[in-house]
């Protein structure tokens, strides 16, 4: 009696639960109410309370630092690169296409009014190195191999003493300037790149060696001391200025509400379910989860409590 009873009902269940999933009104009601109640309860449940950044910390790590880049990733990335790179070149990409004056002009100031761009044009141009360059290549243009040698020895020793001052001078006039020498850099960029194609320099090789060369440094850095100390100082980060806030304002915070959950629910799970249950696998999926407990111990007990 209890076994035919516990049939009957698992097969009644399954129907239901499926008429449920596959019905898109029903659905519909369905993920409303679902996330309607998931908000609800997240309004009363902080960051904190829901994991701890212990947790987060052992995610991240295992995603950003244990988890293996190997195989076919650095393939498909090279692959989708390519891809790109094709497309823009096929369009004849130019650099008003993709931004007008007006808006690379406010890019280009607000790039040199950084501070980093300054501190490193400053540096560049306090590195002894960039006055070696200049000397080194003033002296190649001044060629004294032809001249006896102890005179070639006078001129390259003039050429080396001038050129180094002279570099000097010109690298410290520059300095005050240094915010409209890359403004009026970038600004060539713009003008170059509004009468050419700007891909068109980029052969399918470079954006391939460029790939290669990224994911050799983050395969390098993300093993380092410093880019975990990183990743544990970000978690650590989120969790002191979230760690008490309600996970419903967490997501709307993160621009996330009602109307985007039951968007992005009716955008999936119809197409999804509709295709799982075409090919026999949600009845399985169903009757899979909800089998058990018509075998139970429980069940007989809750429908015969003298047996």
């Amino acid at each position: 009696m209890t076994d035919d009873l516990a049939a009957r009902l698992l097969d009644a269940q399954v129907e239901f639960a499926l008429s449920q999933l596959t019905d898109p009104d029903a659905f519909a009601e369905i993920a409303r109410e679902e996330i309607t109640a998931f908000l609800a309860d997240a309004s009363h449940l902080t960051l904190s309370e829901a994991v701890s950044r212990d947790m987060i910390k052992a995610v991240a790590h295992k995603y950003a630092i244990a988890f293996p880049v190997e195989g076919a990733i650095p393939e498909l990335v090279g692959q989708v690169a390519a891809r790109l790179y094709r497309l823009s070149r096929d369009g004849d990409v130019r650099l008003p296409d993709v931004i007008d004056r007006k808006h690379f002009d406010e890019l280009a100031a607000g790039v040199a009014d950084l501070g980093i761009t300054r501190r490193l044009v400053d540096r560049v141009l306090d590195s002894p190195v960039t006055v070696d360059a200049a000397v080194d290549v003033v002296q190649r243009a001044v060629d004294s191999s032809r001249l006896p040698e102890r005179l070639g020895r006078i001129v390259d020793a003039s050429v080396e003493k001038v050129t180094r001052r002279g570099a000097r001078f010109v690298l410290s006039a520059n300095r005050n300037d240094s915010d409209e020498l890359v403004a009026d850099a970038l600004s060539d960029v713009w003008r170059a790149g509004s009468d050419n194609n700007t891909v068109g320099l980029v052969e399918p090789g470079d954006v391939e060696d460029v790939v290669v060369l990224i994911f050799e440094f983050w395969r390098t850095f993300r093993d380092t001391d410093y880019f975990a100390g990183l990743l544990s100082e970000g978690v650590d980060e989120v969790f002191e200025a979230y760690g008490d806030t309600p996970l419903a304002e967490l997501l709307a915070e993160l621009g996330v509400g009602y109307d985007d959950l039951v968007e992005e629910a009716m955008r999936f799970g119809p197409h999804v379910i509709a295709e799982v249950d075409r090919r026999g696998f949600l009845e399985a999926a169903v009757r899979r989860r909800l089998a058990p407990f018509y075998a139970s111990e429980a069940f007989a007990a809750a429908v015969d409590p003298a047996s």
